[in-house]
């Protein structure tokens, strides 16, 4: 492979990854619909904050979210609202797999 073709394949790594977990695949969900301050996705998530902001520097790192600063609370939005094609096509994968499997049983 290629060295170009290898980093291009490494920086689609990067952000499958940072996916690659269900609290950020919710914040990712939460915010297609309106941006969230981090003290609103703390209690959507139920976890504590410093947890909840690791997961959005994570997604923040990859490109997926931007936030800005208003006073003391920190907002978040999507950045790129394409990554939504990608969780219908995840959707599509299980209801294909789905589908097969209860032919298999039928």
């Amino acid at each position: 492979m290629e060295a170009e073709t290898q980093a291009r394949f490494e920086l689609r790594t990067r952000i499958i990854k940072a996916l690659a977990h269900p609290t950020r695949l919710f914040m990712i969900d939460e915010l297609s619909r309106n941006e969230r301050c981090v003290c609103e996705l703390t209690e959507m998530v139920g976890a504590d904050t410093s947890t909840v902001s690791k997961h959005l520097a994570i997604l923040r790192g990859v490109g997926l979210v931007q936030d800005e600063k208003r006073g003391v609370q920190v907002y978040y939005k999507l950045r790129v609202p394409c990554v939504l094609n990608f969780f219908d096509c995840v959707e599509s994968v299980i209801k294909a797999n789905a589908s097969e499997q209860l032919r298999l049983v039928e």
